[in-house]
């Protein structure tokens, strides 16, 4: 009778290895949910020039808005908001406080309509010293603003210094009035 032949031995590296790359991807899986993420978003249209536009005034109060505003030698926020936005309503106050602080602010109001904008400005203030219309969102998305609100800061020779995502909180106007500061010495 013959004799059935033994498996070959198997190799020690054979054994642990599917256990070895389990330890591994496990550790990467940790320190991912460990490490702090990164909200910083740097924009690549920060340290360009604002792309050329001429928008009508978005409400008989206030003026239109062109890219020549920001030509001015004089930093000032742009600040691109709407009237069905909750977060823009949640940073009027800010807003207020910066206007109140000596800061000229811009706006860019998207696809809004007139009455709705009126009673936003009405509830909310009115910081700004221009607002133009941008009913089809060019403007927002050539200056690479993807959702409302967002502000820029824009230097006095028409140079996006700053792009800040999202409402504006109270712990963030000292930090805008120091980008503001900056950009003036340009």
């Amino acid at each position: 009778m013959s004799e059935t032949p033994a498996p070959p031995p198997r190799s020690r590296l054979a054994l642990w290895l599917p256990l070895v790359l389990f330890a591994g991807l496990f550790a990467l899986f940790v320190h991912g949910l460990l490490r702090p993420a990164d909200t910083n978003v740097v924009s690549a249209f920060v340290g360009n020039p604002l792309p050329a536009f001429d928008l009508p005034a978005a409400t008989p109060a206030r003026p239109g808005l062109a890219t020549a505003a920001f030509r001015t030698g004089k930093p000032k926020l742009l600040n691109i908001f709407a009237s069905w936005c909750v977060p823009c309503a949640a940073e009027a106050p800010q807003l207020d406080t910066l206007a109140r602080a000596g800061v000229e602010i811009d706006g860019v109001a998207i696809h809004d309509r007139p009455d709705d904008l009126a009673r936003f400005l009405a509830t909310n203030g009115n910081p700004y010293a221009a607002i133009g219309r941008d009913d089809m969102r060019k403007v927002q998305l050539a200056i690479g603003s993807s959702g409302v609100p967002e502000t820029f800061v824009i230097d006095g020779h028409g140079v996006i210094r700053y792009q800040h995502i999202g409402d504006i909180r109270p712990d963030d106007v000292p930090m805008l009035l120091d980008r503001l500061k900056s950009a003036g010495v340009q």
